[in-house]
């Protein structure tokens, strides 16, 4: 029987999981962990603590390990992610850590392989649509920055995910008032430039409110006060649209685009708000399109490891 090791390695928590796969070739997950990252002062020594902590699955046991991490990723083997004070360097995974075989991947490439996934099956439908396995789809989620990636069918039953950093792109701000929140931002963070993780995600949802009401609050405290018809949840729900919206323009996801992660799944009427749909299918040119286009929310906190997984029993067949 194959063995998995799945990481889903954040800034907060390394989650873990162990895969088994059974005789019809399906995922079975055995066992999954979490730890607290910021205990581990390297890649090596989190995969000692994993160990020491009784964990089922030793890496050097798994016929496969899929390391998903919150970073640009080089080649499959390195990454020096921004919210982690250590690197990983998998480049001789035998030799250094005694991984048979392994590799590294982004985390949303992790969230893309999990919409193939039975996560994919049990996400909650916020916009009905024509949905398939059989052509693209989109996957994003705003957490402490917007992530995004694109999943394609590979032509031999499997899949192939595609990164993104699209987070730091320029927000399209449309209206006056919304040019007005613009220069705001642009006045009290010094930036040359408004990028989509500055709105949708990360303190986002707390400089909307700022700009509103003029109370500066952190970000959790702003959920506690919002209500269904609030000034501050509407303007954040149109903006969540637009960016799901845009994406699914870009990448033509007519497979479906899935809200993954973070900031949706602690807030879900962000994402079930009237407003976001409008702005979802708001088109002059391709409304007929969009509304044809499922949206649909991963709440399952396991999902890159569903995903990691998965791209490990591809890789496993190959």
């Amino acid at each position: 029987m194959k063995k998995i090791l799945a990481a889903d390695i954040g800034g907060t928590n390394s989650r873990f999981a162990s895969f088994h796969v059974d005789e019809k070739g399906e995922l079975l997950l055995v066992e999954s962990k979490w730890l607290n990252t910021a205990d581990s002062p390297s890649f090596g020594d989190l995969l000692d603590n994993l160990k020491a902590g009784g964990f089922c699955l030793k890496p050097e046991e798994a016929d496969i390990a899929v390391f998903a991490i919150a970073g640009p990723v080089e080649k499959s083997v390195k990454c020096s992610p921004p919210f982690i004070s250590w690197e990983i360097d998998i480049s001789n995974g035998e030799r250094d850590f005694g991984l048979r075989r392994a590799l590294l991947i982004n985390d949303f490439v992790a969230q893309a392989y999990a919409c193939r996934s039975s996560v994919g099956e049990i996400a909650e439908i916020i916009k009905s649509g024509d949905l398939s396995k059989d052509t693209t789809a989109a996957v994003i989620g705003a957490g402490t920055a917007l992530g995004k990636a694109v999943i394609i069918p590979d032509g031999n039953g499997g899949y192939l995910a595609v990164p993104s950093e699209g987070g730091h792109a320029s927000f399209p701000f449309e209206t006056r008032q919304e040019c007005e929140f613009q220069q705001f931002l642009l006045t009290k963070l010094g930036d040359r430039f408004i990028t989509w993780n500055k709105v949708v995600s990360g303190r986002g949802l707390s400089y909307i409110h700022e700009f509103l009401t003029g109370e500066d609050v952190e970000t959790q405290d702003v959920v506690g006060k919002i209500l269904p018809d609030s000034e501050t949840l509407t303007w954040a729900s149109r903006f969540y649209g637009r960016a799901c919206r845009n994406f699914a323009l870009e990448t033509l996801a007519v497979g479906g685009v899935y809200i993954a992660g973070g900031v949706a799944a602690r807030t879900p009427e962000l994402v079930t708000h009237r407003v976001f749909t409008e702005e979802f299918t708001s088109s002059d040119t391709m409304a007929d399109l969009l509304h044809r286009i499922p949206v649909l929310l991963i709440k399952e906190q396991n999902a890159g490891l569903w995903g990691s997984a998965l791209l490990g029993l591809q890789k496993l067949k190959e």
